[in-house]
């Protein structure tokens, strides 16, 4: 088909027009660096959630024993320090068992000092005169024996008086011989089973008067750390159990924070230790706030935080890793935050 030479030029002209038009649009165009695409695609490796806690992880505190709270001493954001007294059961019962087994403490000890010491000089000196007026008396016996012996052999006594002086004379021997050893044992100390049972008991005594020391000690709640109180779960004049999940306050070190990051298992491989990590609050917008990967967990569990979305996936298996965040003071513990695992540099 032959066209026109004027509607040939129409259209060639049409065609230049359109080409110097997207020309310009090039031209004009707001550059795109390549090299901000790639970073932005390859940087991040990782996306998890996390949740700030102090670098202690956050410790519940509770007591070993039931009772009821009789003071409190600190409150939420408090900083305590370590073997503090943050709070002090109801302990006037302890307390009074206490003092009755230290009196039984000073009972026994008497009782072996006693034992040890044996009997005192008085009586001693006692025991001595009592030996001495026995022996007398058996002298004194004896010769009186000896003389009517003599005087029953030429029959001047009876036998019934002769006999007589003979029982005489054996008691005058048993009492001689009593009082003596009498003054043996007391100068011979005390019996080894004697002293034995005596320790035996002042040691009992000891004992149970360690054993309310300790439960006394157990109505004294002390922080295990030194950080802040996160958390105040209960309030004087409440009862505390001794159950674990039961705690009056709960302490953290924020010295550093870190956070717990659970990574998808989809992901795990891509793990390595003091990769560096930035996360997101949204309280706190676009700020990322660094650190690195400290701790890679050795085994998988269910998702611990959530989002909230209808659309959640909670029947993931994630494994848990700590991140170590290089500023301190800023997020609160707690928070939730989004966490990306990169391989750049901030």
């Amino acid at each position: 088909m032959r066209y026109k030479l004027p509607y040939l030029i129409g259209i060639m002209t049409t065609a230049a027009l359109v080409a110097l038009a997207l020309q310009h649009r090039v031209a004009t165009a707001p550059k795109i660096d390549s090299a901000v695409i790639a970073a932005s695609e390859n940087d991040t490796e990782i996306a998890a959630l996390g949740r700030v806690e102090p670098q202690s992880e956050e410790i519940r505190v509770g007591a070993e024993i039931s009772g009821k709270i009789a003071r409190l001493f600190v409150r939420e954001g408090d900083r305590v320090v370590r073997g503090q007294v943050l709070a002090v059961l109801e302990n006037s019962d302890l307390h009074a068992r206490l003092t009755s087994a230290e009196a039984r403490i000073q009972e026994k000890e008497a009782e072996l000092r006693r034992i040890v010491n044996g009997a005192r000089q008085e009586e001693r000196k006692e025991a001595r005169a009592s030996v001495d007026e026995a022996y007398a008396v058996l002298e004194n016996t004896r010769s009186e024996a000896e003389r009517r012996e003599g005087l029953f052999a030429r029959g001047i006594i009876t036998r019934e008086e002769a006999e007589r002086i003979r029982r005489e004379l054996q008691v005058a021997t048993a009492r001689h011989e009593a009082a003596r050893e009498r003054l043996e044992l007391l100068d011979s100390g005390p019996r080894e089973e004697d002293r034995a049972k005596a320790e035996a008991a002042l040691s009992l005594a000891q004992t149970e008067a360690e054993e309310m020391r300790a439960t006394l000690a157990k109505s004294e709640i002390r922080s295990p750390i030194t950080g802040i109180v996160l958390h105040q779960y209960l309030n004087e004049g409440e009862t505390l159990s001794s159950q674990p999940d039961m705690p009056i306050l709960s302490v953290g070190d924020i010295s550093r924070l870190r956070v717990r990051a659970e990574i998808d298992e989809s992901d795990i491989g891509k793990l390595r230790l003091d990769q560096r990590v930035y996360v997101k609050a949204p309280a706190f917008g676009d700020r990322r706030f660094w650190g690195h990967l400290i701790r890679i967990g050795k085994s998988l569990g269910q998702k611990r935080v959530r989002t909230e979305r209808a659309a959640e996936r909670t029947d993931r298996d994630v494994l848990e890793t700590i991140v170590e965040l290089d500023e301190t003071g800023v997020l609160p513990v707690g928070v939730r935050v989004d966490v990306y695992i990169t391989k750049g540099q901030p």
